[in-house]
């Protein structure tokens, strides 16, 4: 009997080793789980911020480029406005009465003579009467061009070109900001 007991109590020994061990064991594996749960955890939270910071810039980025687009639509009715305008200054310029004609081509060439005294005058088909009674010029030519004037010396080597179309171009350009603003603002 007594070695029944010893060999009970060894085997109670063991089992009590066997149940610390195991509850040892079980610790150690919800430690490792509960380590594992926080990495997952961890790593989702910063996979869930990565995804948000994603969002965001792809919602960034699609504002910013509505807004460019917006801007681009905005800024080409602008310019068709803009075209258009020109356009119709120079058409009302081509197409005024006959009286104010002579009168702007009269100070057209007044002006141009102070550049090319005695020049050679060129006016567009139809229009040498508007400059009835020129004086102080070397000639006057009807040709096949835009309305408005074309002067040049003696020897054919200095034009001055004021046509419309490009004294229109040099205040255009001269005053875009202005005409924007008075257009658009």
């Amino acid at each position: 009997m007594a070695l029944d007991k010893v060999a009970n109590e060894i085997l109670e020994s063991a089992k009590q080793e066997g149940n610390l061990r195991v509850q040892e064991a079980e610790k150690e594996r919800a430690r490792i789980l509960k380590e594992a749960d926080l990495k997952i955890e961890k790593m989702q939270k910063a996979d869930e911020k990565e995804l948000q910071d994603a969002i965001l810039r792809m919602r960034r980025q699609e504002q910013s480029s509505a807004e460019l687009e917006s801007k681009k639509i905005v800024l080409n009715k602008r310019k068709d406005i803009l075209n258009r305008t020109f356009d119709e200054m120079l058409e009302e310029l081509s197409t005024m009465p006959p009286a104010e004609k002579s009168a702007l081509y009269k100070k057209i060439l007044a002006e141009g003579k102070k550049i090319i005294p005695m020049p050679r005058v060129f006016c567009p088909e139809g229009e040498a009467d508007l400059l009835a009674g020129l004086r102080g010029c070397e000639s006057l030519t009807e040709t096949d061009m835009e309305s408005g004037l074309i002067l040049e010396n003696k020897d054919g080597t200095v034009h001055l070109d004021l046509r419309f179309r490009t004294l229109l171009e040099t205040i255009w350009e001269q005053e875009l900001k202005d005409i924007s603003t008075v257009l658009f603002e």
